[in-house]
């Protein structure tokens, strides 16, 4: 196993910055030898998935236009860890704001690398039990719909392609597998 890094870094440059990304080129030389330019995207939140499962192990999936893709997209309820909150802090903000769910147990299923060869997000997901429910209020930015699904049926629709986000699909196969459901 080679834990050696085998890119050489000659110089970085920001050549985009808001509030949620930092895009960085960097000028290196490859493993190779040879020189080249690797750009970053940097993420500034960490990505949060929530499986709300009840007794009956139904779920809840949240429908929305995905702008960066021009499609519709269904997807476990998902969110950002801003710095100075934890994940759990976050999944629970989140849950409650997209579904208007909030739940008394919870359980850390997923730590990954949401796309590792062009930004450094990293994602983590939840199963949320135990569930009170109210009213969903979502940010300005998001025009939901929700659907409750038996989670079986939600493991088919990942398995159609219907469901086609990372975090959701890895959260839904994870969640399958520890719950032998």
């Amino acid at each position: 196993m080679m834990n050696k890094n085998p890119w050489q870094t000659l110089s970085s440059k920001v050549e985009y910055d808001n509030p949620w990304i930092k895009v960085t080129e960097y000028q290196v030389i490859n493993p190779a030898g040879g020189p080249g330019i690797y750009g970053v995207v940097g993420f500034k939140n960490l990505a949060v998935g929530i499986l709300p499962l009840d007794e009956d192990m139904n779920t809840w999936l949240v429908g929305q236009y995905r702008y960066t893709l021009k499609e519709y997209s269904w997807e476990i309820p998902e969110g950002g860890a801003p710095a100075g909150s934890t994940a759990l802090e976050a999944a629970q903000r989140e849950l409650l704001e997209e579904t208007g769910i909030t739940a008394q147990k919870w359980t850390k299923i997923l730590d990954m690398n949401t796309s590792n060869s062009v930004c450094d997000e990293r994602g983590v997901a939840f199963i949320a039990q135990d569930l009170t429910f109210g009213e969903a209020d979502p940010e300005d930015t998001e025009d939901l719909q929700l659907r409750k699904l038996p989670f079986q049926e939600v493991f088919d629709m990942a398995m159609r392609g219907d469901i086609q986000d990372g975090l959701s699909l890895v959260t839904i196969f994870k969640a399958k597998l520890l719950l032998g459901l």
